[in-house]
């Protein structure tokens, strides 16, 4: 048996879906698109959401109508996927990354609260692998910094303080005990729908923001769609008025949008989002119930606890260091099981080190990477495989623990 990492979970129904977006007048960014975007806002609890073709673009989308750019600051965790600074560094601005607490995944509120400069305009928490932070520790940290906020636009204006930009490429769906989901824990939320996530339109993402004192959330979606597409607007003339095809571009934009066949297929994975939920919740009740308790071997995300996507599982080894932990993958994949880690920290990696970042200053960080393992965790697995990881990892731990 060979058990892949995570396979996406595309049936008859996503490719009846795309068959018929493509025989439609619509295969760009349409109808379709729309109702993805209406439909995301739902389930986020949020009036509205935008999608783009991917959640790098929606993070970048945020910090650019925050009118985040040279001379500013964002505070960014150490412990994330690049996507997450380099958005930061798109738009001219200085990431200022700071290490995880100890023993987790998330940032540390300790660091993030020393970081904050009258220059801070943004922090990015990182929900990895689906495990929510604690956003409400964040807002208390940034209305606590209230007084040397200095806003350089409108919308920082209204929200008056440090802007909350998530980063929720894992989070879709993740939902704490209160009934509150990811999307309106956040000023700003960039969820990934890329082929690995657990809600999927191949390549895609979808931006969630709360309601914005004195904004029209029209108005900012309308702004959102301009920026996605070169900011060209075909609807600014008035009725008859100038040729019908006449058309102006209001600034220069991007190019971000999701087109409609990647929306068919979202559309029916939301039609799905209860029976992937209850999978991938299966699925981690099971490795939980054979894994937790294993001599040496720690288990990150107790997904009760902040409330979780159940994106990843994650087990670290501690003690161990990265040499162990490639072997004990190396022998996973000889038994037929491919795992991955989650993630490299940014200061390992070349730009990063570039920027001058020293993974030295990120003990803590470097202490999770070293050692972290993450399972195959996907809705296509079967019992008869979810046994096949289950005793290929009891079987490795035996071997190297």
């Amino acid at each position: 048996m060979k058990i892949p990492f995570s396979p996406p979970d595309i049936g008859q129904a996503e490719i009846d879906a795309v068959v018929e977006a493509i025989r439609s007048s619509w295969i760009t960014t349409g109808p379709r698109t729309e109702e993805l975007s209406k439909r995301a806002a739902e389930m986020c609890h949020v009036p509205y959401a935008a999608c783009m073709n991917s959640a790098t673009a929606c993070h970048e989308s945020a910090m650019r109508l925050l009118g985040i750019g040279e001379g500013d600051e964002v505070i960014v965790p150490a412990y994330t996927y690049t996507a997450s600074a380099s958005v930061i560094e798109h738009v001219g601005a200085k990431p200022v990354i700071v290490d995880t607490a100890r023993g987790s995944f998330h940032i540390s509120y300790e660091a993030l609260e020393k970081a904050i400069t009258p220059k801070t305009k943004a922090v990015v928490p990182v929900d990895l692998g689906g495990v929510l932070c604690d956003y409400d520790k964040i807002i208390e940290i940034v209305e606590s910094k209230r007084s040397m906020f200095r806003p350089k636009n409108d919308i920082q204006k209204a929200i008056g303080r440090i802007a909350v930009a998530a980063d929720g490429a894992h989070s879709f769906l993740a939902e704490r005990k209160d009934g509150k989901r990811s999307g309106e824990l956040a000023d700003f939320t960039s969820f990934s729908f890329h082929a690995v996530k657990n809600f999927t339109t191949a390549e895609g993402g979808v931006l969630a923001w709360k309601p914005i004192g004195g904004f029209d959330g029209k108005d900012i979606k309308k702004t959102l769609a301009l920026m996605s597409c070169h900011g060209q607007d075909r609807g600014f003339k008035p009725e008859g008025e100038k040729p019908f095809w006449e058309y102006d571009v209001m600034f220069t934009g991007y190019k971000n949008n999701m087109t409609d066949i990647l929306a068919a297929i979202g559309l029916v994975q939301l039609d799905r989002a209860d029976e992937i939920m209850a999978k991938r919740r299966y699925i981690v009740s099971r490795y939980n119930e054979e894994l937790l308790g294993i001599n040496g071997v720690s288990i990150i995300n107790h997904f009760e606890t902040l409330g979780s996507s159940c994106h990843l599982y994650q087990v670290r080894f501690p003690g161990k260091d990265e040499s162990f932990r490639n072997e004990f993958m190396n022998r996973m994949l000889e038994k037929g099981v491919t795992t991955n880690v989650h993630y490299k920290p940014l200061p390992l990696l070349t730009a990063y080190r570039k920027l001058g970042f020293d993974i030295s200053d990120y003990p803590n960080a470097y202490e999770m990477y070293k050692n972290e393992v993450t399972l195959p965790l996907f809705t296509l697995l079967t019992d008869e495989q979810i046994d096949f990881v289950i005793k290929a990892f009891k079987q490795t731990c035996k071997e190297m623990l």
